[in-house]
């Protein structure tokens, strides 16, 4: 007998070809975890150090090895230390006002 090979469509253009071809993922795309000073403010006491090991303990962030970025969003009003990856101006700013410290690993 005779078989046709799944999806011939009798010679037109397959549907497979036309149509369009959508999206793009990087194999190199490291993610980043995004924290707001608002969560650090309502998760940690005044004077603590802030890293990736007391951001998952406190479940702020799933992974402790991708980048870690701290965002402006609310308030802070404890004076703490915080290690990350990057911050945004606005966040460097307001830990540094309430007298705590940032430092970018």
């Amino acid at each position: 007998g005779f078989k046709r090979r799944p999806g011939f469509e009798g010679g037109q253009m397959p549907i497979y070809r036309r149509l369009p071809k959508r999206g793009f993922k990087n194999p190199f795309r490291v993610p980043t975890e995004i924290v707001n000073i608002s969560s650090l403010n309502h998760c940690f006491e005044d004077g603590a150090v802030v890293d990736a090991q007391a951001l998952a303990a406190a479940r702020l962030i799933e992974r402790v090895d991708g980048r870690i970025k701290i965002l402006a969003e609310g308030e802070l009003k404890k004076k703490l230390t915080v290690k990350a990856s990057a911050f945004s101006a606005k966040a460097k700013e307001a830990i540094e006002s309430c007298g705590g410290a940032c430092e970018v690993i």
